[in-house]
């Protein structure tokens, strides 16, 4: 059993049930698109979310416990969330096959932040979505979410650079307060990101 695995062995919703506030007021930038992947995705708040929206959403996450959660939250809300145990680290993910994909705050080395993202880029097909909102190195003081590790923090230039072989939609990094569940408390610096695959 892994950290997250134990951490989601709670009746409580640790990230709350409602959706992230970026998924929420950019999900326009889905319309249009039917098949929706949602990367590390937990106790599946924003899949379940993006499931009553009409969308065939499929979430992926190393945790046994949060995708249970998933689809519980799924039945509650009288909707159908795909789930899939993934290790997204050294699992393969598919190619091409989505229509979209979402990440918010998937925690990764450094070292392997890019091929995680790589791979996301890939399971999209050409002219598809990819949406995230992960924390910035700049988080740590701020203390309202997020690892305590800079080293699982993101780097608002180097993710920039990752996007720019895509058509960028929106790219914004700053501060942002995000009430989601008890882990998630108040002023944070983050950075979002939609882009366009080329």
């Amino acid at each position: 059993m892994n950290t997250w695995d134990q951490r989601f062995q709670t009746a409580e919703y640790v990230y709350g049930e409602q959706p992230n506030a970026f998924i929420k007021d950019y999900a326009h930038h889905l319309e249009g698109y039917s098949s929706i992947a949602a990367y590390a995705e937990g106790e599946g708040r924003n899949a379940v979310y993006l499931a009553s929206k009409g969308y065939d959403v499929t979430a992926y996450d190393y945790a046994k416990s949060g995708l249970q959660k998933t689809e519980h939250l799924a039945k509650k809300h009288l909707v159908s969330v795909h789930t899939v145990l993934a290790d997204l680290l050294q699992d393969k993910l598919p190619v091409n096959m989505y229509d979209a994909a979402i990440m918010v705050f998937g925690h990764f080395p450094i070292e392997q932040q890019w091929a995680v993202f790589q791979k996301i880029i890939d399971s999209v097909k050409p002219g598809g979505c990819i949406m995230m909102e992960l924390y910035s190195i700049y988080q740590l003081p701020y203390g309202s979410g997020g690892p305590q590790q800079i080293n699982l923090l993101y780097n608002p230039l180097e993710v920039l650079k990752w996007c720019q072989a895509h058509k960028i939609l929106h790219f914004f990094t700053g501060e942002q307060i995000r009430y989601e569940g008890m882990l998630h408390t108040g002023l944070a610096h983050t950075i979002q990101l939609i882009v366009q695959k080329s």
